[in-house]
């Protein structure tokens, strides 16, 4: 594998990396602490052409690729993990899927002003009783003349609240199970859906996570993406895309607080002498920096397959679940180079910590990526000795 960087991947990193440092670090605490939509460096990150990083241009996006996308995703997580999410769904779970399924006409009205970051998208799929197992859709949508009408609720839909459209997946056939599961995409403002609740978080607490309801709610068959019944494949398929993305934001909140940690045991002594001089800083120093550089690794690896356009599943879990479990093993560690001040706001590692937690829970848990990856190892040709 050629991990040498293009000049066009170097420069949408440098792009996504003076934007996160100039911009999002002087607010990422506040609207950590508020709980508030960054909406301004939201506008300003689809100005930089980072809303739509993997899609042509002819259709509002920057016509990079998937390195390209994990690069500058690493570089915002890096700074603040909210601002990463946003920009995940948006490219990997939103924009991905309309631009590989949907029609021209679909592509003109709900690709081109999201990949341009003029308008935001958000991904329904989890329900009450749909969370890792999401096959089990109670989302119904009836035929009604020549559409549907949506029923029921999402919940824990990122972007939800501030969405101009959402993807939403729903049963047009239960008979069929999976197989009659169906995706749409539905307008804010069209009559029946609402926003029912905003989720008060543990952390990526200025991305809003909302409960949605679909009350009789109207959709063209014109807005159906894809042919009925397929929902449930363009639903895995988007999700092993945007396990990238999440491996790549927890590879930044990792570099984030790693950062942080070196800077601190640079200034930070104690017997005399500055931290970083104890043994057990510097082992505590080494392991992060060594399970970083190996997550970045493997998301480099993903990316650099869907890329190719080879099968990438298991690679992309892979990335997904090591990536995130570093994560928190790194976020925690850093609370202990910090010692009682990484457990106080000020000293912002706690924030890292809190952020890291998510990534092992969403768009997968890391349980169902260790099953995930065992059914690619297992239906394929046993390893050679």
């Amino acid at each position: 594998m050629n991990i040498e960087l293009s000049e066009e991947q170097r420069m949408i990193q440098a792009v996504a990396r003076e934007f996160a440092e100039k911009e999002v670090r002087p607010i990422a605490c506040a609207i950590d602490r508020e709980a508030r939509f960054p909406r301004e460096t939201v506008r300003r990150m689809g100005e930089l052409g980072l809303m739509g990083i993997a899609i042509p241009e002819a259709y509002g996006g920057s016509g990079g690729d998937t390195v390209a996308y994990a690069l500058a995703l690493e570089e915002v997580a890096r700074v603040c993990a909210s601002h990463a999410v946003i920009m995940s769904v948006n490219n990997s779970l939103y924009c991905d899927p309309v631009w590989k399924c949907g029609s021209e006409e679909q592509k003109e009205r709900f690709l081109t002003p999201f990949a341009s970051g003029q308008k935001l998208g958000c991904f329904c799929l989890t329900e009450p009783e749909a969370g890792s197992d999401a096959r089990n859709q109670n989302v119904l949508a009836v035929r009604d003349g020549d559409g549907y009408r949506l029923g029921g609720r999402k919940i824990f839909v990122t972007n939800g609240r501030e969405a101009h459209v959402a993807l939403v997946f729903a049963q047009t056939d239960r008979a069929r199970a999976h197989h009659g599961i169906s995706a749409f995409l539905v307008e804010k403002g069209t009559p029946g859906f609402s926003v029912a609740k905003i989720e008060d978080k543990l952390g990526i607490r200025a991305s809003d996570t909302a409960e949605l309801v679909f009350d009789d709610c109207p959709v063209p068959a014109a807005h159906r993406l894809g042919e009925e019944g397929q929902g449930f494949k363009i639903a895995m398929a988007t999700l092993d895309g945007g396990r990238i993305g999440i491996a790549a934001q927890a590879l930044g909140i990792a570099a984030g607080a790693y950062e942080l940690s070196v800077a601190y045991a640079r200034e930070r002594k104690s017997f005399g002498v500055p931290i970083a001089r104890h043994q057990m800083v510097q082992w505590m120093l080494a392991d992060m920096a060594t399970a970083i550089d190996a997550a970045r690794l493997l998301v480099w690896r993903a990316a650099a397959l869907k890329d190719a356009g080879a099968p990438f599943g298991a690679e992309a879990a892979m990335a997904k679940l090591f990536a995130s479990e570093m994560a928190m093993r790194v976020t925690t560690d850093a609370i202990q180079v910090h010692g009682g001040y990484g457990y106080i706001k000020e000293y912002q590692v706690e924030r890292y910590f809190r952020d890291a937690k998510i990534t092992q829970i969403y768009e997968g848990t890391s349980q169902i990526q260790k099953l995930v990856i065992a059914r690619h190892l297992l239906a394929g040709p046993a390893p050679a000795h």
